[in-house]
């Protein structure tokens, strides 16, 4: 198996099933974890040197984040319904207690920080949603913790993919802090799939192929991307899901797309140019 993929095992004691740590990755700025939480479980943790974004991706629960108390967030049951999720912005040096009313399955997303920022509800109605790309380059994203909300490091965004398209498509990466022109932001997936005995498809590749992975996803697994392109297809009968962690040292997404694929952007404008 890759050593890009980390699959979720069985709930541990706290109800952990799969982490990624920037000691894990062998990187400097991402952290993810995912818990899979009972009616009941309580989850405390310090976030000591890390902001922390809290995605309730599927259930309902209590969120105690330092002094305050939002009681009752959370609405989907799955992340294949059509509802973009509650999340939690817990800055650095807080503490945070995640309290299940339902089973709940939780992501905890972490990058550097300082303080800077107080917690807040990140409210259905504070993401944006958009449509992306066109034909079976369709996508419908969510952005949770976009460059232009308050934040030191993390970018999060989900993405729901149809059966038989690609996302993440046109293949772009930003691994080189490079600005204006590029960002470096090291980034991870965490995959689910419907029905979840299927599998979604992710290559990871730079320009010189000294990296060049494709992969096979199973339902609830981690990808990391530590550098190049990253793609991912849907197979047929099969919708994609992912929540993508982002952060670097400079707070924002500026890509650079595949040269031998550009064309595809060119398509894509020409077509909606045509509809106007």
């Amino acid at each position: 198996m890759s050593n890009l993929i980390i699959k979720a095992g069985a709930p541990g004691k706290d109800g952990l099933v799969a982490a990624v740590s920037k000691e894990s990755a062998g990187w400097e700025y991402v952290g993810f974890e995912v818990y899979q939480l009972q009616v009941g479980d309580t989850l405390s943790r310090s976030a000591e040197g890390n902001e922390i974004c809290l995605v309730l991706l599927a259930g309902k629960a209590d969120v105690r984040a330092g002094a305050q108390l939002f009681a009752g967030i959370g609405e989907r049951m799955s992340v294949f319904e059509d509802l973009p999720p509650y999340a939690v912005y817990i800055p650095a040096g807080g503490h945070y207690e995640v309290t299940a009313l339902t089973e709940l399955e939780l992501a905890v997303c972490l990058a550097p920080g300082t303080g800077k920022y107080a917690p807040r509800l990140i409210a259905p109605c504070d993401t944006v949603a958009e449509a992306r790309g066109s034909g079976s380059m369709s996508r419908r994203v969510v952005n949770i913790l976009p460059e232009q909300s308050e934040a030191e490091s993390l970018l999060v965004v989900e993405v729901r993919t149809g059966g038989g398209n690609w996302s993440s498509y046109p293949p772009h990466k930003h691994d080189c802090d490079n600005l204006p022109a590029e960002s470096y932001l090291e980034e991870t997936y965490y995959h689910r799939v419907n029905p979840a005995h299927g599998f979604v498809v992710q290559r990871v590749y730079n320009d010189d192929r000294s990296l060049d992975e494709t992969m096979a996803v199973s339902d609830r697994s981690i990808v990391l991307v530590p550098e190049g392109y990253h793609p991912v297809s849907a197979p047929p009968g099969y919708d994609s899901y992912y929540l993508n962690v982002m952060a670097g040292p400079v707070r924002t997404w500026v890509f650079h797309n595949d040269p031998e694929h550009e064309w595809l952007f060119e398509m894509q404008q020409h077509q909606k140019d045509k509809k106007k």
